[in-house]
């Protein structure tokens, strides 16, 4: 799928790399087929959708 030297990693690697970025879009292509979209969520070449990971409320920082 991509030009590696070597060959892509694994699709549930964290070592792939971005090789068509959409941020007006809020995506990314990585070179091993999968779609990151910005709020952590992905898209699988195999179909499988991994939900976003988004963290409680409570825990988010405010600004002052």
């Amino acid at each position: 799928m991509c030009t590696h030297r070597s060959s892509c990693p694994a699709t549930d690697s964290v070592v792939a790399h971005i090789v068509a970025a959409h941020p007006e879009q809020g995506w990314n292509l990585l070179c091993d087929g999968t779609i990151v979209f910005d709020d952590t969520g992905e898209l699988r070449p195999d179909g499988r959708v991994v939900a976003p990971r988004r963290m409680p409320a409570g825990r988010l920082a405010m600004a002052a």
